[in-house]
């Protein structure tokens, strides 16, 4: 239970107060009635095309790993074949994230999961931004005194591993390269990528950042380090999936070799036991180390309450999870969806979630949702983001002297 000195959050506080939701992946966040329509008009064989079936057998509340939660993406990737599907996609989520109060968004993508015979790059990244901007219009077209407006950017997601079946992009590059070393194949995909990914945000569409997703155990993130460092020589930010489901290691080299501005997940950034690496010979002499390195320069971890509980056997509760440590530790902080539909959530629900379960204080708490404002890769100017960032403080103290006095 919250201490006492905790003020009394309630959910209609918390929904009302401006949020953010920084690793929001768009495959992983479609309405659920969205998805079954779609999939009977591409086509796409569900194993239910019902949503009580489908959250029987595909999005459950818990998963026995991160492999059988990830499942869930085939379909999902499967019906966000066109431009037309991925456009009402991120339309729709920008409604629902702005319908609880989230003010501001990143929406990560893998452009590549969508490439068909047909497609190309920037046009899937078109699409995606037309849905978002047009939502975006819509939702400003009138923004209350007591409101903030909605603002959002892309984050393009690279993959550290994939496979022929994933796309017709995947399938051509590993053709191509015949007997090539498949890393190297990896590591060409990301590239290719990044590339593009400057290329348009230079073209003015508003691409904040850069990300590596996908397995983790095995393909290490410095498999990838020249496409980061094309990234961070070109001022695109970086975030990197990392300690999900790996050790503090894979948190370092994602710092180190890939520049992460932020970290997402970061869930075993505290354990010892998952430090495989021999040359480590004091494990929490290194862990203290990392974790003051990452505390001073204030990266942030993008935390995602539910989708670990979901994918971590050994987490039964958030109690479980190191987010505590993480804010008693004073690092940054900031909490998201991950997957609004695979993990039945939103925002909302996380800092619920995050107020019954963790010992917050209320300067903790107030922390953890601005954050998100404070670290986000904003689109444009500096000076904006400060005036941003200000007007959800603002917002967020009047209205906890208002509910919560």
């Amino acid at each position: 239970m919250p201490p006492n000195n905790m003020l009394n959050i309630t959910e209609q506080f918390i929904r009302r107060i401006p949020k953010t939701d920084l690793h929001l992946h768009l495959d992983g966040s479609l309405r659920l009635p969205t998805l079954i329509e779609m999939a009977k008009e591409r086509k796409v064989e569900l194993p239910s095309f019902e949503e009580d079936g489908l959250n029987e057998l595909v999005f459950k509340e818990r998963y026995a790993n991160l492999g059988e939660y990830l499942a869930g993406f085939a379909y999902t990737v499967g019906v966000l074949q066109t431009e037309e599907n991925l456009e009402r996609a991120a339309f729709e989520l920008a409604e629902d994230s702005h319908a609880e109060g989230v003010r501001y968004i990143e929406v990560r993508f893998a452009p590549q999961l969508h490439i068909t015979h047909g497609t190309e790059t920037g046009a899937i990244v078109r699409a995606v931004n037309r849905g978002l901007e047009k939502a975006k219009k819509h939702l400003n077209a009138s923004v209350a005194e007591n409101d903030m407006a909605f603002e959002y950017g892309l984050i393009l997601c690279a993959m550290r591993r994939f496979n022929r079946q994933m796309s017709p992009y995947y399938d051509r590059l590993i053709a191509r390269a015949g007997k090539t070393n498949i890393r190297y194949t990896y590591a060409r995909a990301s590239l290719g990528l990044v590339k593009e990914a400057v290329k348009l945000r230079d073209e003015g569409l508003p691409i904040v950042g850069f990300d590596l997703a996908g397995e983790e155990a095995g393909f290490p993130a410095v498999h990838h380090k020249e496409a980061f460092q094309y990234a961070h020589q070109n001022f695109l930010r970086k975030t990197v999936h990392a300690g999900e489901a790996y050790g503090p290691e894979s948190i370092f080299q994602a710092i180190t070799e890939c520049y992460a501005n932020r970290i997402g997940h970061g869930t075993f950034l505290f354990s010892e036991k998952s430090i495989l690496l021999k040359s480590i010979k004091d494990p929490a002499k290194y862990i203290g180390q990392l974790i003051e390195y990452i505390a001073n320069q204030r990266i942030t971890i993008e935390v995602c309450p539910t989708s670990n509980l979901q994918t971590i056997p050994e987490f039964q509760t958030l109690q479980d999870h190191p987010i505590q440590l993480m804010v008693d530790n004073g690092l940054s902080v900031s909490v998201s969806t991950d997957n609004r539909l695979v993990s039945h959530t939103s925002v909302t629900n996380e800092l619920m979630l995050c107020h019954r379960h963790l010992d917050l204080t209320d300067s903790q708490f107030r922390d953890l949702v601005l954050a998100g404002f404070k670290r986000s890769f904003f689109p444009g100017p500096y000076s904006d983001k400060r005036n941003y960032v200000r007007r959800a403080i603002n917002l967020y103290d009047g209205l906890a002297k208002l509910h919560l006095a």
